[in-house]
């Protein structure tokens, strides 16, 4: 009887579910984190040791080749038994799959010889006829090529060029898809999707029917024009212009071509031709003049060599020339001209005044550049009678179109001492203007006499009265 009390108060007194304790051994995470350190210092001792192989359940090295291709065909021919096992459902016999052994492992694929000790090489793996056969194609995503075979309209494709999508433009065969794209393109008002689209054209369309088309497209047609010159494709752009009866652009194109021609003499024939081609009167004169000035370059380059190498001209001895003249500007050969050949006489292609009456330069440019290349010089009694003139009477006057205050700081520029300075800046007209610069370029004599007209103040200001 007592027995069986003291188990009926057991049976009552006890629980299934554990009470809370702060003893680790008993906690059942501590238990799994126990036999997961167990399991990885296992394969640790596994990982460290290279002849250790593990086989299938058939004999194979599990991840060796073999065992990958059998795995592959096992579950293709699995595969293929489940779609037929309605037909054969009442056979109780099955085709056994030709298994071929393979004679190598992934780890001997990898080391260079086989299960047998022959050694072959990567690529001689690679190309096993067996291997072909059952090795897994990688291949991109299907949504990859949605871009390249999706049958987009001309006007979607516009869109998806515009947001920088890659599309194909060669599924669009008809002339009917091809000039829409290039509407829908024009009607977006992006440029870059339009060069695109003309690229495409003018790769796929013959070059009479592409002009034809973008005669009525004058955006498009802008757009190839700017393409074509920036690509430098000449001989497009001239058929272009032709069909489109633009004489003068034909002509300026033709003349750009200059530019790529190096050689001198080739040059200067190739501008002989350009003469005569149909160019506006404006246009016609300055090729003309191009011509005429390369000519003469050729002429003075030629002489001033020779006269250089002889070492007999003083000013080539003093100041050797430190570039060739030819190809420069006008204005340039006209400095060069008042610096070498100042004093020559109009007669001669290098004589300045031959260069002024030949292309008709100015006076005021002709001016400027003769004092610039004589101050340099220091050659101040050129100045002097550059200025000097006289009139019907014979009395001599100094007179600069281009002002006196400007000779003053050409001058000035040129180290011209303070007597030549002095001479020019009372010349000048304007009082205030004059004694500026003579406060400036420290002229004191002209501060002296133009001083009694001016009221001074502290500080070196002055009012004119």
């Amino acid at each position: 009887m007592n027995r069986i009390k003291v188990d009926e108060e057991e049976y009552w007194h006890s629980s299934k579910c554990k009470a809370f304790t702060f003893d680790d051994e008993d906690d059942e995470l501590f238990q799994l984190k126990e036999s997961k350190r167990t399991v990885n210092s296992l394969r640790d001792i596994v990982d460290d040791d290279d002849d250790l192989e593990k086989f299938s359940w058939s004999g194979e090295p599990v991840g060796s080749i073999s065992w990958s291709i059998k795995e592959t065909a096992s579950s293709s021919n699995n595969t293929a038994e489940g779609k037929d096992l309605g037909g054969q459902r009442g056979s109780s016999s099955y085709g056994a799959f030709p298994k071929q052994a393979s004679s190598y492992s992934l780890s001997s694929f990898f080391k260079g010889r086989n299960k047998h000790g022959s050694f072959q090489s990567l690529s001689d793996a690679l190309t096993d006829t067996g291997f072909k056969s059952y090795a897994p194609e990688l291949r991109r995503p299907k949504a990859d090529y949605k871009d390249y075979s999706s049958d987009w309209s001309p006007k979607d494709t516009v869109r998806r060029l515009q947001r920088g999508k890659i599309c194909s433009l060669e599924r669009f065969h008809s002339l009917q898809d091809k000039l829409q794209l290039l509407d829908e393109a024009v009607a977006v008002h992006d440029g870059n999707v339009i060069t695109a689209i003309l690229i495409f054209l003018k790769r796929t369309l013959k070059k009479e029917i592409l002009f034809r088309e973008l005669e009525l497209r004058q955006v498009a047609l802008r757009h190839l024009i700017h393409f074509l010159k920036e690509t430098g494709d000449q001989k497009l752009l001239l058929d272009l212009l032709r069909f489109l009866d633009r004489t003068e652009e034909v002509a300026l194109t033709q003349y750009r071509e200059h530019l790529m021609i190096q050689d001198v003499e080739k040059r200067k024939e190739f501008l002989k031709g350009c003469v005569g081609l149909p160019f506006s009167l404006e246009d016609a004169a300055h090729v003309q003049d191009h011509y005429t000035l390369l000519e003469r370059q050729i002429i003075i380059e030629v002489n001033d060599k020779h006269l250089e190498s002889a070492g007999q001209t003083e000013i080539f001895r003093k100041y050797p020339r430190k570039a060739s003249i030819l190809n420069m500007p006008l204005v340039t050969t006209l400095f060069y001209s008042c610096f070498y050949h100042y004093t020559e006489t109009e007669g001669t292609f290098s004589s300045p005044a031959n260069l002024k009456k030949t292309f008709k330069i100015p006076d005021k440019q002709y001016v400027l550049t003769a004092l610039a290349a004589r101050a340099k010089l220091r050659a101040w009694h050129d100045v002097d009678a550059l200025f000097t003139t006289k009139n019907w009477l014979g009395y001599t006057k100094k007179k600069a179109p281009i002002g006196f205050h400007r000779v003053v700081e050409i001058l000035q520029r040129n180290n011209a001492p303070v007597q030549v300075l002095q001479e020019y800046v009372r010349l000048v007209e304007d009082v205030e203007t004059k004694l500026n610069l003579a406060m400036k370029y420290k002229c004191h004599d002209v501060v002296i006499d133009v001083s009694p007209c001016c009221v001074w103040w502290g500080g070196g200001g002055s009012s004119c009265s």
